[in-house]
């Protein structure tokens, strides 16, 4: 395996790890509201980013975006996303809902897939249609089993993909473009946080350093995983990629169970083994048209 592979699969093992472990860290701050959390990682966040790039001295790509309007759209568009996807996510894990979030990112690739179809117009292959049905079909069990849709589920996978779309698409960077997005939610941000301290509900600053730093360390603790992530990308194939990220939702699941209780009867074990068929399905098709691909190309 090429040393910038193996740097890869290192990069993105730590990244979806890091992802994995999220709802450890924000137990930790189960008292803290959701709304005011997420304002904290907004803006200790941009604390971080600002320091790295002006560590690395690479401010001048801001100096363009207000020159190229479309880029500034598709980057409001993706803070809005990122930061409901965010919200959502705190939001599941501090009202114990973890293994709702976990299933939200299991079915985060059907919905790229869907995204992919629906918008870019790419032709599904046989084997993900089979998947994108065998996944609805386990979304609906679940719905028909707790008389309601998983709106969590289906709200991280919708907010996340739209995301990822976005990204794809995008002409910065991820440390760039990660600092703009979080540069167009610092005001709503910073709006939050002035509206709770003056009706005194404000949790920070708290009387204890350690509460303090909890909030304060949201910053690098958001920012690393994505631009791990990030030089993952750059190094592995989407195949390869593809997989290593069920390492996420599946740490988070077993957090879920065996670490905060959560109750999994069989019949929601049923609709979690749909989704989970339809994505080994996915996953191995993957792998085959990867592997056609490098034969194709590789020399004779």
């Amino acid at each position: 395996m090429p040393r910038h592979t193996n740097a890869g699969v290192v990069y993105a093992t730590l990244a979806f790890l890091w992802w994995g472990l999220f709802p450890l860290y924000f137990r930790i701050v189960t008292a803290v509201p959701a709304a005011q959390i997420l304002a904290h990682r907004v803006v200790w966040c941009l604390v971080f980013l600002a320091a790295v790039l002006t560590a690395r001295r690479q401010w001048g790509w801001l100096r363009q975006v207000p020159r190229q309007p479309r880029v500034l759209a598709a980057f409001v568009a993706s803070a809005l996303l990122i930061g409901a996807n965010w919200l959502a996510y705190i939001w599941a894990v501090n009202h114990g809902h973890v293994l709702e979030a976990s299933l939200g990112y299991f079915i985060t690739p059907m919905v790229n897939v869907l995204l992919g179809m629906t918008l870019l117009h790419e032709r599904l292959r046989r084997a993900q249609w089979l998947a994108l049905v065998i996944a609805s079909a386990g979304v609906l069990w679940l719905t028909m089993q707790a008389g309601r849709p998983p709106w969590i589920a289906l709200s991280l996978a919708i907010t996340f993909g739209g995301y990822g779309l976005l990204r794809k698409i995008a002409v910065l960077g991820a440390l760039e473009g990660l600092t703009l997005e979080t540069m167009l939610l610092a005001p709503l941000a910073l709006l939050v946080l002035g509206v709770v301290t003056l009706d005194g509900s404000a949790s920070f600053p708290a009387p204890d350093a350690l509460s303090n730093l909890w909030m304060v360390a949201l910053g690098p603790i958001t920012a690393v995983p994505l631009l791990l992530f990030a030089a993952a990308a750059r190094r592995l194939s989407m195949a390869t990629l593809g997989i290593v990220q069920y390492l996420g939702p599946s740490i988070q699941f077993g957090l879920g169970v065996w670490v905060f209780n959560e109750p999994f009867s069989a019949a929601r074990l049923i609709g979690f083994g749909g989704i989970w068929l339809a994505l080994l399905i996915y996953t191995l098709d993957g792998l085959r048209v990867s592997r056609a691909m490098a034969t194709a190309t590789s020399p004779a």
